[in-house]
């Protein structure tokens, strides 16, 4: 492990990933394709699709490639390498993603997607950080965590720890 403090474990995140697809299976605007953001979130959205299709809800699945972080700590521009297609017109899109930190990713996601035609775009991320300055927002969350630089469960430090099965604050 690294010494790096593990905030929620593999247990807590499979535990909060069936409850998260219960909500979604139960929400008013049922989702009929998910778009998981490439690469921090491949791994929550396996889970969260695995456990929404045991709740009855089987989706659809198109990849949306963005990146923001690249080799740094810090968030840059963002740059898409996969985008939506035309499949999503009309469609009722559930996006998922591992962190929403500043939220630029998530909302440029949305903007990408509702320019492709989707008729409602809901957002499900394993964790988000609620700063309040953030510029997209969360519909279905797993977990809340502080300003910590977070890794595990898909999201990583210059390419690495994306293969923890928990989620850690990263050292410094």
């Amino acid at each position: 492990m690294s010494g790096h403090k593990v905030l929620f474990s593999e247990t807590e995140i499979a535990a909060r990933v069936k409850a998260m697809a219960r909500e979604i299976a139960a929400a008013p605007i049922r989702p009929d394709i998910a778009m998981p953001i490439l690469v921090g979130g491949f791994m929550f959205a396996g889970d969260l699709l695995r456990a929404m299709s045991a709740e009855g809800l089987g989706l659809e699945v198109e990849m949306l490639w963005l990146r923001s972080y690249g080799d740094k700590r810090v968030a840059s521009a963002i740059s898409m390498i996969a985008g939506p297609s035309e499949q999503i017109a009309g469609r009722h899109v559930l996006v998922m993603d591992g962190v929403l930190d500043f939220g630029r990713t998530i909302a440029k996601a949305v903007s990408l997607i509702e320019a492709a035609g989707a008729a409602s775009v809901q957002v499900a991320v394993a964790v988000d950080k609620q700063r309040p300055d953030a510029v997209g927002k969360a519909d279905f969350t797993a977990f809340t965590a502080g300003n910590d630089f977070i890794i595990g469960y898909g999201m990583d430090d210059s390419g690495h720890y994306r293969s923890l099965p928990y989620i850690a604050k990263a050292n410094v």
